[in-house]
């Protein structure tokens, strides 16, 4: 069983940065690639990145696209996402997950572990 933890979130000004971290105990390259996805209050639970843990590129949501970067350190067994140009959209639980072999961020509940999400709130 993959446990994740994540850790970075806060309060912000609109345009400042965040570093979120979630880090992984067990195996948390079996599905083939790892995700973050955020929801808000009365929204949806939506895909915001997603990296392939044996390479490519990676996949954004159009909504943060320039703004946002997910990267993955193997050696600490941690996946980042940083956010730049943070915006009061962006206000939302941040979430990373694992895999169990789906691969696309348009349906959260084919994902298999979940953190337990760390929030992100953006003032204006």
């Amino acid at each position: 069983q993959v446990q994740l933890v994540e850790s970075g979130g806060g309060s912000v000004q609109a345009g400042g940065s965040l570093r979120l971290s979630c880090a992984a105990s067990g195996n948390m390259y079996s599905g083939g690639c790892l995700a973050w996805f955020r929801q808000a209050p009365g929204k949806e639970r939506q895909g915001v990145a997603l990296i392939y843990t044996g390479g490519g590129s990676p996949v954004y949501a159009d909504s943060v696209k320039g703004r946002f970067i997910i990267s993955l350190d193997k050696d600490k067994n941690t996946v980042y996402l940083q956010m730049n140009s943070l915006a009061p959209d962006d206000t939302s639980i941040y979430y990373c997950a694992t895999s169990g072999g789906y691969c696309g961020m348009g349906n959260p509940d084919r994902w298999l572990y979940w953190g337990q999400g760390t929030q992100v709130t953006v003032s204006s």
